[in-house]
């Protein structure tokens, strides 16, 4: 395998970076989490599927099971400043959001071959089952009002999603398999296939999603790889062949991916951002190490533009080293500032690491297969995140 920082050069002067959409059999995947708007500065959904780098954009999130009884506990979304319950028109005697003006963008979405997929969950989600009935109610309505199923209340209208992510953070992690198990049972025989991943963190086992993870078939596992001691910054704690053991000898479905979840810059996380020549290193060896590889996730899809779109410069080394089908790139997006309407923020600054777009070298050095410096934000546990949850504390 070429050096890294040799690799990501000869691959921006040729202009190859893309592939043609989501294909959960390569290794080369790129999921981004998109709807908590963490840098402020949110585009459209739509405007993120104008970049062919992106393979998976994961909505963020479904983040209360069940709501109150008086509104038909129903469950509730929140996409920031592009559709909540707070700011935007919800369906009658309930705190659902009606968000149907974005049913155009997630077709949009997938008609250029990417999935778009609704996680539940977040890092203060008020999440959990009390009884394998409560999981398979809401696997129920979660199928009919989002999936393949019908309702006079769909959130996202006509709009078929490709899928559900778990990133249960909190809670029992009971009945979470049957949950999965009923999605599965819905979904057999339709024309369309169905993806369900989970976003544990990185400790491994998981302390809420493991067994749901040893007892049930998901496609993928976005990891988490950050905001704990096995994160990317720590390579010396940093577990990626444990997970991918897992995979073949734990997992039900041993054909399972493992995508490596990062920051998608300083401010993204608390701890655990790395540049891209670092996270490209992590992930060539990952591709070259293990079948399960199934690309990167990164978190999210506003802090990757901001920072100077990090998440093209990973795919770009994700392609050159991996399985995928390759075409000449052409895509960007510009990081544009739109004003929240249902979120406030602020940041502390920070400084990065060399292969960083973000200011200037120090702090923690983490290496791996490669010797260029770059450091661990220590502050950026101090910004305020979003009203409900935030960036995957």
């Amino acid at each position: 395998m070429q050096p890294f920082s040799l690799l990501f050069a000869v691959v921006a002067s040729l202009g190859i970076a893309q592939v043609f959409g989501f294909d959960i059999t390569r290794n080369d995947n790129l999921a981004v989490y998109w709807g908590q708007d963490s840098a402020g500065n949110q585009g459209s959904l739509s405007s993120y599927c104008q970049d062919d780098t992106i393979d998976n954009i994961v909505m963020a999130f479904l983040y209360v099971f069940f709501g109150p009884a008086d509104t038909l506990s129903q469950p509730e979304i929140d996409f920031a400043n592009t559709c909540n319950q707070f700011d935007f028109s919800t369906f009658p005697g309930t705190d659902l959001a009606d968000c149907s003006f974005m049913a155009s963008q997630i077709e949009a979405c997938q008609a250029k071959g990417k999935i778009v997929t609704l996680s539940l969950g977040g890092a203060t989600g008020q999440v959990g089952f009390s009884s394998d009935s409560a999981a398979e109610s809401l696997a129920k309505r979660v199928w009919n009002e989002f999936l393949g199923g019908s309702s006079s209340t769909r959130p996202f209208g006509s709009a078929v999603l490709d899928g559900l992510d778990l990133d249960i953070e909190s809670g029992s992690s009971a009945h979470y398999d049957t949950f999965v198990n009923t999605i599965r049972s819905l979904s057999a025989g339709a024309s369309k296939r169905y993806y369900i991943t989970a976003a544990p963190q990185c400790p491994f086992p998981d302390e809420w999603i493991q067994p749901a993870l040893d007892a049930s078939l998901f496609d993928a596992v976005f990891v988490q790889f950050y905001n704990n001691f096995c994160e990317l910054s720590e390579p010396n704690n940093y577990n990626f062949d444990t997970w991918a053991s897992w995979a073949k000898s734990g997992s039900d479905n041993k054909d399972i991916k493992i995508f490596i979840g990062a920051p998608a810059s300083s401010n993204a996380a608390g701890t655990g951002y790395v540049g891209p020549n670092t996270l490209g290193n992590f992930a060539t060896d990952a591709q070259d190490s293990s079948s399960s590889m199934g690309g990167v996730m990164l978190w999210d899809a506003s802090e990757a533009v901001k920072n100077g779109n990090y998440h093209q410069k990973i795919k770009s080394i994700l392609t050159a080293n991996g399985n995928g089908p390759k075409k000449p790139s052409n895509s960007t997006i510009s990081a544009t500032a739109s004003k929240p309407t249902a979120t406030t923020k602020s940041k502390s600054g920070s400084s990065l690491g060399s292969d960083s777009t973000e200011g200037s070298s120090s702090g923690k050095t983490a290496t791996k297969a490669s010797t260029s410096a770059e450091s661990k934000d220590e502050n950026a546990a101090s910004r305020i995140n979003s009203r409900f949850f935030r960036a995957r504390d």
